[in-house]
């Protein structure tokens, strides 16, 4: 399958936008959507790319430019785990092996409150729109809550693990300290003086 390297993590049933600028991308979109397959997104960083991802599929080309540049709408649909890698191409390519949730134990009420209360929360400190009807139905509701959440770690350890109860739990313990250093960092946003050259950095 091919792989995507990318600065994100994917999760299923949720919307990546896309700018294919590289020549060896634009060859792996090119195959993927003559064949309508699915690709892997997989997190990478300064020490490779990590052992779990999520594939893929293109959902619209938005925009194609005359130089072969591509903006696409990407949509999460498998997690899976790389066994092999390839490199015979100009791009990743690798064995991989899919993998759901495991059975588990329902979630408790006291438990889906907290992430409820977290993530109405967070959506307030980041003026962000609250989830349609859709996504609220989700058997794995955890995924669509954590896409408000920019951290790559957490998500990273959300996406491998294979229980809902247990990413739900996840959740409500992670919230609360993300949003309490959210309003901190606006806080300090707001009333710091600045001399017009300032660089806040784009998040936590």
């Amino acid at each position: 399958m091919p792989l995507f390297p990318l600065a994100v993590v994917l999760f299923p049933r949720t919307e990546l936008p896309l700018h294919i600028f590289e020549e060896r991308y634009k060859q792996m979109v090119a195959e993927v959507l003559r064949g309508k397959t699915e690709f892997g997104v997989v997190q990478a960083g300064e020490k490779g790319i990590v052992n779990t991802g999520c594939t893929a599929t293109i959902e619209k080309v938005v925009k194609e430019y005359a130089d072969g540049r591509m903006d696409l709408v990407t949509v999460g649909r498998r997690r899976f785990e790389i066994i092999l890698l390839n490199d015979e191409k100009p791009y990743l390519r690798g064995a991989v092996e899919f993998f759901d949730d495991e059975p588990s134990g329902p979630i408790s009420p006291e438990v889906r409150k907290r992430v409820m209360e977290g993530y109405n929360d967070l959506r307030t400190l980041d003026e962000g729109e609250p989830l349609g009807d859709s996504e609220l139905a989700d058997p794995q509701l955890s995924f669509q809550l954590a896409q408000a959440v920019p951290d790559l770690d957490f998500r990273q350890i959300l996406l491998a693990t294979r229980s809902e109860s247990e990413r739900m739990r996840r959740l409500a313990d992670f919230l609360p300290g993300y949003n309490s250093r959210r309003r901190q960092l606006l806080h300090v946003r707001a009333v710091a003086p600045t001399n017009g050259h300032s660089k806040w950095p784009p998040g936590i």
